[in-house]
């Protein structure tokens, strides 16, 4: 039995309830623009409260949208995550929301400046179907923590997930705090188009760019949570078994429908044929079936289903070698991996983000090839490095640019609260996680505060002998 089948439906959103909820968000904002710790942790406490009486529901929910996900990958990626997230902002709140000092020019002591952070006010919040509870809740988290009141925008592919996150919220908070917006496309358009005080949207690149425009219209600042092709490099002093492991994990975690997922491979020529072969055995150990396996994820809807075995079919019509693991089960949509040889930089398998499990494996030469080969195409959402040699990781951190790197293994840099996670480039922009949220979704507003004491007033008109010889003495030793 589904979601849909247990509780009745939420009703879809149209443009004048989105208004209506964005006017009650901000006459609320208004009404408290300054929440205090107590306000701001009694959120945090019942969004955690929330999770965990509906992780349950919202597994099955996300099981049936999926077609067939494990509640296990779901507690994983998903809720242990926010949970965690929300022990960290929880553990350092108080310390986030204090007034930062800052150091004064001589010239204007006794006065004192400090960074005051204040809630900017509405945040829209819109996440896609790969992880669809983990990509509202956490930025949530950092809004939440900031003062901000939220509207959350679940992905049309995942409506019983909405539906069910919907009731959880309505059961757990008053609108005017936080709400969750249903409907398709044309909901998710209507909801960009809002003047929010902030809008964070993950998702793809060509949508993010669209969000980019339209938010634009309304000044409303953005964080982009995009993706690309991330590389995995692995260089000739890396041990190749545990490479294996941890890269086929991180390929094959919800079947490679992961934006920081590995795209492609990136090997010396001289271990090609090893790497093949490791990780073949690696995928093989850790999913020994597929069809008939309930760990591995299906693809989340047709469209994406055949877009994968077609660009699996395309690379093959032009001269890669495809190999398949396993074989593809169309009526439950489960796409074994492929490794994809002799790819090159025209098949779409090398053009476009994956998003699935398959995976192109590319010999290199030097290290400078393997850069080049990075820095050709779009900077990519994460980056991951695989060796022993410090000399040479450093060389490619130094000369990669993207937006987040795990070395000897893959994906672990987005479950750190004290790092940021964000794109750069084509793979978005902007920051959330940890402080990193609670400081994007904040107003840093500066602050002076003149002492009665302050020499100000030696510099106001009529100008004459004493304020030129004050400018001279200010201009040598401000």
């Amino acid at each position: 039995m589904t979601i849909h089948q247990e509780t009745p439906q939420v009703a879809d959103a149209d443009m004048q309830s989105l208004t209506t909820l964005l006017a009650r968000q901000q006459m609320a904002y208004r009404g408290d623009m300054s929440p205090s710790f107590a306000v701001r942790r009694d959120r945090l406490d019942r969004l955690e409260r929330l999770l965990v009486a509906h992780q349950d529901a919202f597994a099955r929910a996300i099981d049936a949208d999926f077609g067939r996900r494990d509640a296990i990958v779901t507690g994983l990626t998903e809720t242990m995550t926010v949970r965690a997230a929300l022990r960290h902002a929880r553990r350092h709140l108080k310390s986030w929301m204090k007034p930062e000092r800052v150091g004064v020019s001589w010239a204007f002591q006794p006065g004192r400046a400090h960074i005051h952070r204040q809630p900017l006010g509405v945040v829209g919040i819109i996440a896609p179907w790969n992880y669809p509870l983990q990509l509202l809740l956490s930025p949530l988290v950092g809004a939440l923590a900031a003062g901000n009141r939220a509207m959350l925008k679940p992905s049309e592919y995942t409506p019983a997930f909405g539906a069910a996150l919907a009731r959880a919220v309505a059961e757990t908070f008053r609108d005017d705090e936080v709400t969750v917006v249903t409907g398709g496309a044309d909901v998710a358009a209507a909801f960009t188009a809002l003047p929010f005080d902030h809008l964070i949207f993950t998702g793809s690149t060509g949508v993010g760019r669209k969000v980019a425009e339209v938010a634009g219209r309304n000044l409303t600042p953005v964080t982009l949570e995009l993706g690309g092709k991330s590389p995995a490099i692995i260089d000739a002093s890396a041990d190749m078994r545990r490479t294996a492991d941890r890269l086929a994990w991180g390929k094959l975690l919800n079947s490679g429908q992961t934006c920081v997922a590995p795209d492609y491979v990136l090997t010396p020529r001289a271990r090609l044929g090893e790497t093949v072969e490791a990780l073949k055995a690696a995928m093989l150990q850790q999913y020994p079936s597929f069809s008939q396996n309930p760990d591995y994820t299906s693809i989340i809807a047709p469209r994406h289903y055949e877009r994968l075995k077609q660009i699996a079919a395309e690379a093959r019509q032009q001269g890669a070698e495809v190999i398949w693991l396993g074989e593809p089960d169309d009526a439950n949509r489960i796409l074994p991996p492929a490794l994809i040889l002799n790819a090159t930089k025209e098949m779409a398998v090398m053009r476009e983000e994956i998003f699935g499990p398959l995976l192109p494996i590319l010999p290199y030469d030097r290290v400078e090839d393997a850069i080049s080969q990075v820095n050709d195409g779009e900077r990519p959402l994460a980056l991951y490095w695989f060796g022993e040699d410090a000399r040479i990781r450093d060389q490619v951190l130094a000369n990669t640019i993207s937006g987040g790197v795990t070395v000897n293994d893959v994906i672990l840099h987005l479950a750190q609260d004290g790092l940021p996670f964000g794109g750069v480039g084509a793979s978005g922009y902007g920051h959330y996680h940890g402080e990193h949220g609670f400081r994007a979704l904040s107003k840093e507003k500066p602050v002076f505060i003149q002492s009665r004491f302050g020499a100000g007033g030696l510099l106001y008109p009529p100008y004459g002998a004493l304020a030129r010889r004050m400018l001279a003495i200010l201009q040598k030793f401000a």
